[in-house]
């Protein structure tokens, strides 16, 4: 099992993430880390700070040197997809080829309204979604991109220039085995499956791994991540985390307690980990 960081911008600050990024920087043990795409805080008071996920992505990366990362992961509702691969190839030439393009359909009801963002219907989202990546994987790819959907339309768009790595890898959120593991089998090179049962994980695998064959894909060209959470008692943890290695998870993404420093709470899950 590898591992990763996850720090939310949300109820925090600035300088707690940056400690925290920092130190993760300078262990082996972790190789990313990841903010989220919301524009209010999520499980609680929405009237709380959170800071915008690429924007504070962008500033990590420029105060890290080695760790990879990404937003986990951006709503194709919430900017044309087009522009979407323009800002992810460009924080890759910025950051020296260390990012992912986390990106999933969207849900959140509240920031739509309050930003007068059309969600729609679930299957519009995800109409969308797939629309988008279409064009995410053109851009981020080909010299000229032209698609013409009930959704998005780009004729002849360019992305110039192209990114630092070849390809930039997509990361795909989600766990819908009808609309979403088809899209992971397609387009991703990392699966985010979130966090929940194993088991359940173990059959968004298997589909995955299904799409894959009848596309004539390898499955192990993608990384299959989930959530982790640490709560400080690091038995339970690397328990939990070989529950899902055990059936095929390649990555944990730790998110971080916001109650200690940031580079308190880094140090607790290294040493878990490296025991």
């Amino acid at each position: 099992m590898r591992y990763a960081i996850s720090t939310s911008p949300q109820r925090t600050t600035w300088n707690w993430m940056l400690e925290a990024w920092q130190r993760a920087d300078a262990i082996d043990a972790f190789e990313s880390g990841w903010t989220f795409d919301h524009f209010y805080p999520l499980f609680g008071d929405s009237t709380e700070d959170c800071l915008e996920g690429w924007m504070t992505l962008a500033a990590l990366l420029h105060e890290t040197r080695r760790l990879r990362g990404g937003v986990l992961v951006s709503g194709m509702i919430y900017r044309h997809p087009a522009l979407l691969a323009h800002m992810a190839t460009t924080l890759d030439i910025t950051s020296g080829g260390r990012v992912e393009l986390g990106v999933g359909a969207g849900w959140n009801e509240e920031e739509c309204e309050a930003f007068g963002i059309e969600l729609g219907s679930l299957t519009e989202r995800f109409d969308r979604f797939e629309e988008g990546l279409a064009v995410i994987d053109g851009m981020l790819t080909a010299e000229r991109t032209t698609v013409h959907g009930q959704h998005y339309t780009v004729t002849e768009a360019m992305n110039n220039p192209k990114p630092v790595q070849r390809p930039l890898p997509i990361c795909i959120g989600g766990r819908g085995l009808r609309r979403t593991m088809p899209l992971v089998a397609r387009y991703a090179h990392h699966w985010n499956y979130g966090g929940g049962d194993p088991a359940e994980f173990t059959r968004c695998r298997d589909v995955i791994h299904e799409h894959c064959a009848a596309l004539g894909r390898d499955p192990q060209e993608i990384t299959c991540s989930v959530l982790a959470r640490w709560a400080g008692d690091p038995k339970r943890f690397r328990d939990d985390a070989a529950a899902f290695g055990d059936v095929g998870a390649d990555l944990a993404l730790v998110a971080l307690p916001k109650d200690v420093a940031g580079a308190a709470a880094v140090e607790e899950v290294a040493a878990a980990i490296e025991v």
